[in-house]
């Protein structure tokens, strides 16, 4: 199964947990904000992490 990753820009503050908990999907970008290395997955892994541990919920998962 795949699965697509998405940051909502306007949600993130740019804590960084996510970039913390998941570095091979997430990294805090120039603007100060969580982007994405790779946009989709067939392994969530550290994803589900990222998306529990995000304060405003800015991270969806979404199956392809």
């Amino acid at each position: 199964m795949k699965f697509k990753i998405e940051i909502d820009k306007s949600e993130c503050i740019g804590c960084g947990s996510c970039a913390a908990v998941c570095p091979d999907f997430f990294e805090i970008s120039d603007d100060r904000k969580a982007s994405l290395k790779r946009p989709g997955t067939d392994d969530l892994g550290c994803i589900k992490e990222a998306v529990d541990i995000c304060p405003v919920d800015a991270i969806k998962v979404t199956e392809k």
